[in-house]
């Protein structure tokens, strides 16, 4: 099977949950939580059938810059789906939906870098699993921080759209928040731990700048989650934090596949 008919499949699908939860908040209404969740798992068993079919080949794993930004939208939104069933973050999916739609496409038409497929020991392929899922952990967590800013700003303007009259309560988004980022930070930690394991040289394998880069972004949260333990530090000074961890995470992990791929060749 080609992966376009899958991607193109999963890309519809997100629309249209896009479009269904878009058109209920818009009519100030809740979404059917069940309805919206078997949307959501039907486009992704699309997008993973791609991702199966585009990231898998004889010379081992093919994670290219766009490859890899669709397989994190894809485990993004998996994590998002899965915590649904548990806690009030169905509001991420207005967010995740186009993002994994956007990727799943991105993914199959736009060219490959030149990134050499992986074919590594375990101890490697478990570093990159780790890192993936921090990456998607810590990107619900922006997206949660985003909502947050947005809900902060209605509520003191006083005037909630549909979106905000469905969000938990100020405090409750809060709390999420820093779940999503300490469940990203656990994750992060075990990532740079298990490349310190098992990556024999960083300068062969042209990772030194994305080990920096990660390391920074660590620090950035693990002193985010020391402020709100020690100090109470919450609203936008903790979105602040928040955003500045991600970016440092996102040029250590996609700007350094970019300047590899697309401009070094290498």
């Amino acid at each position: 099977m080609h992966p376009l008919l899958p991607s193109l499949a999963a890309a519809s699908l997100y629309a249209g949950a896009t479009a269904y939860q878009s058109f209920r908040l818009s009519q100030r209404a809740a979404p059917d939580k069940r309805l919206l969740i078997a949307l959501g798992l039907l486009a992704l068993l699309g997008h993973a059938l791609s991702l199966f079919l585009q990231l898998l080949g004889p010379a081992g794993l093919n994670i290219d810059f766009f490859n890899a930004a669709s397989l994190i939208a894809a485990t993004v939104i998996l994590l998002t789906l899965l915590a649904c069933w548990r806690i009030p973050v169905e509001n991420l999916l207005l967010l995740l939906f186009p993002l994994g739609g956007l990727t799943v496409l991105l993914a199959q038409l736009m060219p490959s870098g030149t990134i050499q497929p992986i074919d590594e020991a375990p101890g490697i392929l478990a570093h990159i699993l780790l890192s993936i899922m921090a990456y998607g952990m810590l990107t619900i967590a922006v997206f949660q921080s985003l909502l947050l800013l947005l809900q902060d700003h209605q509520l003191k303007h006083k005037h909630p759209s549909g979106l905000i009259k469905n969000f938990p309560p100020l405090q409750t988004m809060e709390s999420l928040l820093f779940g999503f980022l300490w469940a990203g930070w656990v994750l992060l930690s075990l990532s740079l731990l298990s490349g310190a394991l098992f990556i024999d040289d960083l300068f062969a394998q042209h990772l030194l700048h994305k080990t920096i880069l990660s390391s920074f972004a660590w620090v950035v949260f693990a002193v985010l989650l020391w402020g709100r333990h020690q100090l109470g530090w919450r609203g936008h000074k903790a979105i602040r934090w928040t955003l500045a961890g991600f970016c440092l995470l996102m040029l250590a992990y996609f700007g350094s596949k970019l300047v590899r791929e697309f401009i070094l060749h290498i």
